[in-house]
């Protein structure tokens, strides 16, 4: 019996999870040594949708890659979305005391542990990345496109926006979320594509879904945060308008922002035309993403 979309996802993130917990399994002797690499365990493991690596892998499988080739490319971009977690919930930032359901890692820990958890998990991303399991111009690559979706062009950038914007339209908005959520979703799926050979314009359909998925995945958390609690959520709600942020649905209401994602879950169905039926995995997952309520 073929496996389910949520059996799926579940499989996957097992995975992704058993691969990420032997990268930060390595032996030490040094207790500080051993505490970060707890702390970084705290903030990797223990939860996590693990979107980015299943776009990774499924757009490698899409392509013609394996599970297996992909698997290094989808633990370092979990790398970069963990490490930006851990300093998003710094009091400094959004500070917050939940993540996954969990203390988050500098209540686990503290600041300064974070803060290099933070920076471990960033680097080390790049080298899983050029340790020998891709040919060196896949390599290359790879961090090229990581690189730039994570630093300042990308979710950093993002999240500097979001601490200082500069208006509250909804231009604004949608560069901001482009960048601190989409940015790294659509180089999941690009990047998923570059360890499957994928040639420049099914890379680019890769991208045209992962940037429909990612602002409608956004627009769903800005609903979630103000329908569900924090027991559902696994973090607090109504922080974003707590804090006096602009979200798409303080822009558009609930209703246009439940349409909103309707019309985006339409657009990124459509950008996977070029592979026919062989994407109905990522289909299914725009679907899935839309009507999703944790």
């Amino acid at each position: 019996m073929a496996e389910t979309l949520k059996e799926k996802i579940i499989n996957r993130a097992a995975a992704v999870d058993d691969a990420l917990t032997s990268i930060l399994s390595v032996p030490l002797d040094d207790p500080a040594l051993i505490r970060l690499q707890e702390a970084s365990r705290h903030g990797a493991l223990g939860g996590g949708k693990r979107l980015r690596p299943f776009l990774v892998i499924e757009g490698a499988i899409l392509t013609g890659a394996s599970m297996e080739a992909a698997m290094p490319a989808a633990c370092a971009i979990e790398m970069v979305h963990s490490y930006s977690l851990v300093h998003d919930d710094l009091p400094a930032m959004d500070d917050a005391d939940l993540r996954r359901g969990q203390p988050s890692v500098h209540k686990a820990y503290d600041e300064a542990i974070a803060v290099l958890v933070g920076d471990a998990l960033l680097t080390d991303a790049f080298t899983v990345l050029t340790d020998g399991a891709y040919a060196p111009e896949t390599a290359t690559t790879l961090v090229q496109v990581l690189s730039r979706a994570a630093g300042s062009a990308g979710m950093v950038g993002g999240q500097m926006m979001d601490l200082y914007p500069v208006g509250l339209d909804e231009d604004e908005i949608i560069g901001i979320q482009r960048r601190k959520t989409g940015a790294l979703i659509v180089a999941a799926a690009e990047m998923g594509g570059i360890v499957g050979g994928a040639d420049p314009a099914a890379r680019q359909a890769l991208k045209d879904y992962a940037a429909a998925i990612g602002l409608a995945f956004q627009i769903v958390d800005d609903i979630l945060d103000v329908t569900q609690d924090a027991a559902t959520l696994g973090k607090p709600a109504g922080a974003d308008e707590a804090a006096g942020k602009a979200t798409f649905v303080s822009l558009l209401g609930l209703e246009g922002a439940r349409a909103r994602v309707a019309d985006l879950t339409v657009a990124a169905k459509t950008a996977l035309a070029p592979f026919g039926d062989r994407a109905e995995v990522l289909a299914a997952l725009a679907e899935d993403l839309s009507a999703r309520t944790a």
